[in-house]
């Protein structure tokens, strides 16, 4: 029995075809019908394998169409596209044969309107880059450790709520401030720029964070606007922008004093996490605990080593003084016996002279005059050795390092407790320590005087 389809088309009923030659057939007829086209669509379902291929479906109000873009050509897409971005594609119309499906095979990708967009993103970023906006030179430093932070951005942005969560879940001692403004739209781009403008007038904050989430590029528009990157490097406090994901570079990001890939990151960057800081706080603490108990262990030798050393120049001296008194005493008992021993001998032979002649008076009373003599000699004697052992005494008490010291000069002694007699041994910040008559001091050497000089 013939069918409808053999009386309409008698060499299809004649020719029966595999399914691979009829999915190749369509596949050479689309090819040769449409050849190359520019689609533009949202991305939905994408998948990166592990190839390096991307598979996604592009799709409008009404209808999608499959697409695959290959590893060689995906690598020069200049963003990471995600589900949801409004792209244009340009691609060749084929047909998948092993499964019989209708797909793109996408060779080029950029964000749609990018085209126009980007060619005004990069004109307004090479003039304000010649005029030297972006140098380097101009970038301010964050405080370290804030008090308060700004944030500038929208009331409703997911990425205002990111930033407070991380700032309290990190730094909960940072108060923040928040500074809302549109972030998206026509007059996102003026309203941002007066926010940030007010913000640093107002001067409550120690640094602004410029926030939002990601978007295609007609989303962050806004932060490409020239206004906002005056108005940026015109702010008196540092700012730091933190808009779309890590791909996303805005002239926001270039203008800014620090770059951040995410409002999340920004968050991370402006103030140190809580406990690294007790963390940091607690082992600076030991280590001055450290320093000051061994600066104490090294004073504490210096003054020990000053005291034995101070102690021993008077030590000879205190022997010589009892050498001195003991001779003193000694050459007293002696002078005393001489005396004593001569006023018996003249006795005794002043008895003797006058029983052998007890006419010699006159004798006698010569004897007795030379007796008063040699006494008088003897007195004069003492007297002048005891004159002696004063001068020496005194000569002596010169040398006394305290008797040095009361009369103004010092002791000076290096790092090592060495004593300093030479000014050529010190050099121009080397730290001695002065001993006085009363105390010392560590002093700092500044300048050298050679001999003569």
């Amino acid at each position: 029995m013939e069918t409808e389809a053999g009386r309409q088309n008698p060499d299809l009923a004649r020719v029966c075809q595999t399914v691979s030659q009829l999915n190749r057939a369509v596949s050479g007829a689309l090819q040769r019908e449409f050849g190359v086209q520019r689609v533009r669509g949202e991305i939905a379902s994408l998948t990166r394998a592990a190839s390096g291929h991307w598979y996604f479906a592009l799709k409008d109000a009404t209808a999608q169409v499959r697409c695959v873009m290959f590893r060689s050509r995906n690598a020069q897409v200049d963003f990471a596209p995600r589900d949801g971005d409004e792209v244009e594609v340009q691609g060749a119309v084929a047909l998948y044969e092993a499964r019989g499906e209708f797909q793109l095979t996408v060779e080029a990708l950029r964000r749609f309107g990018a085209g126009r967009l980007w060619e005004e993103f990069l004109r307004l970023r090479q003039r304000l880059a010649a005029e030297g906006l972006f140098d380097a030179a101009r970038k301010r430093v964050p405080p370290f450790v804030p008090r308060r932070v700004g944030v500038v951005t929208s009331l409703q942005a997911a990425a205002l709520r990111d930033v407070i969560t991380t700032l309290r879940r990190r730094a909960p001692y940072v108060g923040i401030v928040i500074y809302p403004v549109p972030v998206q739209g026509a007059e996102a781009g003026a309203r941002i720029a007066a926010m940030l403008a007010r913000a640093s007038a107002r001067a409550e904050v120690d640094v602004l964070l410029l926030v939002r989430g990601g978007g295609s590029i007609e989303d962050l528009w806004a932060f490409n606007e020239e206004a906002v990157a005056r108005a940026i490097r015109g702010s008196a406090l540092p700012v730091i922008v933190g808009v779309g994901h890590e791909s996303d570079f805005t002239i926001a990001d270039f203008a800014a004093d620090v770059r951040a890939p995410t409002p999340t990151a920004a968050a991370e960057m402006v103030a140190p996490e809580a406990r690294g800081l007790l963390r940091e706080l607690a082992a600076r603490r030991s280590a001055l605990a450290r320093a000051g108990a061994r600066a104490l262990d090294v004073r504490t030798q210096r003054l020990d080593y000053a005291l034995r050393a101070l102690a021993a120049p008077r030590a000879p001296l205190r022997g010589l003084e009892a050498r001195c008194a003991d001779l003193r005493a000694r050459a007293g008992r002696a002078a005393r016996e001489t005396a004593r021993r001569g006023d018996l001998a003249l006795a005794g032979a002043l008895r003797e002279l006058q029983r052998a002649r007890p006419d010699a008076a006159a004798a006698l009373q010569r004897v007795a005059e030379l007796a008063r003599r040699l006494r008088e000699a003897q007195r004069r004697t003492a007297q002048a050795r005891a004159l002696a052992l004063d001068h020496a005494q005194r000569a002596l008490a010169h040398l006394d390092v305290q008797g040095v010291l009361d009369r103004g000069f010092a002791i000076v002694r290096d790092a090592q407790g060495r004593t300093v007699v030479d000014a050529a041994a010190l050099a121009i910040g080397t730290s001695v320590q002065a001993t006085l008559a009363r105390g010392s001091a560590d002093l700092r050497v500044e300048h050298i005087v050679p001999p003569g000089g």
